[in-house]
């Protein structure tokens, strides 16, 4: 009996595992083979002089296009500095590897499935950059140094945990039966 248990462990934890690659690989999701549109945004409860920061910091150094955040560029908007900032840090990552680290800046920024465009200020997305993999590696700055992984919204971390920790409840579980 305790063989059998070992094996549906061991069977488990590689279906689970290889799972949860295929679906990182194929951007999150496993039941369709496209893959998930990204951009680089502000999080919400950033405060106003951290953006302020990375956005100087993302315009400046960094090298991100800001020529349509500018006075007179369609997505300018002096009273909004999180659509302000959303769109230097969304052009920084797509010019920097498409990584996590790419879309941190001092961990002001997160990515998301939700296109951020509005009226006429279009966000290029993950698929328009020509690339819909992430790939590549950032040094450097605000945005790349601050990567928090404990904050991360990525499939294959947080399914790896959750995987491995559910895989061995049942196993425990099992072992005292």
């Amino acid at each position: 009996m305790a063989l059998a248990l070992e094996l549906l462990y061991i069977a488990a934890l590689s279906f689970i595992t290889s799972a949860t690659i295929c679906a990182a690989q194929n951007g999150g999701d496993s039941s369709s083979g496209a893959a998930v549109e990204l951009w680089c945004v502000a999080k919400n409860n950033a405060e106003d002089a951290a953006l302020q920061n990375a956005l100087d910091w993302a315009c400046g150094q960094g090298g991100a296009d800001c020529s349509a955040i500018q006075q007179g560029g369609p997505c300018y908007d002096s009273s909004d500095i999180q659509k302000t900032a959303s769109f230097a840090f969304n052009d920084y990552f797509l010019k920097h590897g498409l990584t996590q680290d790419s879309c941190n800046f001092d961990n002001t920024a997160a990515l998301t499935s939700l296109n951020p465009s509005h009226g006429s200020c279009k966000f290029p997305s993950s698929k328009t950059a020509g690339s819909e993999n992430f790939t590549g590696s950032v040094t450097g700055g605000l945005g790349p140094s601050a990567a928090d992984i404990s904050s991360s919204n990525s499939f294959l971390e947080r399914g790896w945990i959750w995987s491995l920790v559910i895989i061995h409840l049942v196993y425990a579980i099992m072992r005292f039966l």
